[in-house]
């Protein structure tokens, strides 16, 4: 492989993750998803605002454009497991810090799950049957997206050791841009689905 497709595909794989979806979908009824609710593009505030189905649609194309790049590419160029990270950093940077939206984007963890879908389908499986346990109890997607990050390195541990460092470094970033959950949770003022709300 050349320097030009590692280069090619990781500005590619950005550029996929920075198509704000949420705040299209949003914009496109005539509202910026950013003054509304948590001011979030993700999923989560785009249910809140706009409803069940906009947020899953908003929800699966977050999935897709992490699992695409990070699926694909290595298949087409013969990168192995190195070019799945640099896709895999690149999707997720994209949608977290989006060009269109000033560097400003989502939480990454819809996008995240789809990469890792795409790279570590076995780690992936045991994050989402934890997301859903904890959602299930909790009814809060916050708390269940930090338990669940939390737990992907360990989980990374007993399938691929080696790339463990890697997953902990997406559980680093995943839980740090849930900060202001964090502060929601411990006050007691995060929403939760179903729930009534509070902002």
């Amino acid at each position: 492989m050349t320097a030009a497709i590692w280069i090619g595909c990781g500005v590619a794989a950005y550029l996929l993750g920075s198509i704000p979806t949420g705040y299209l979908w949003a914009k496109a009824k005539g509202i910026d998803i950013r003054t509304v609710g948590s001011g979030n593009i993700g999923a989560t505030n785009v249910m809140r605002a706009l409803g069940k189905g906009p947020g899953i649609m908003v929800l699966v194309i977050d999935a897709l454009k992490g699992f695409l790049p990070v699926f694909f590419a290595p298949r087409i160029f013969e990168g192995g497991s190195h070019l799945q990270i640099l896709c895999c950093v690149g999707v997720i940077a994209g949608h977290n810090w989006t060009c269109w939206l000033n560097f400003k984007g989502g939480k990454g963890i819809a996008t995240s799950a789809g990469a890792l879908l795409a790279m570590l389908p076995g780690p992936f499986g045991c994050v989402l049957a934890v997301w859903a346990g904890v959602f299930a109890v909790s009814r809060y997607v916050s708390l269940a997206s930090i338990v669940a990050a939390a737990v992907l390195p360990v989980a990374t541990w007993f399938w691929q050791r080696d790339l463990v460092w890697f997953t902990g470094l997406i559980a680093v970033v995943a839980i740090w841009k849930h900060k202001s959950n964090i502060q929601r949770l411990r006050a007691g003022t995060e929403n939760r689905v179903g729930g009534k709300k509070t902002q």
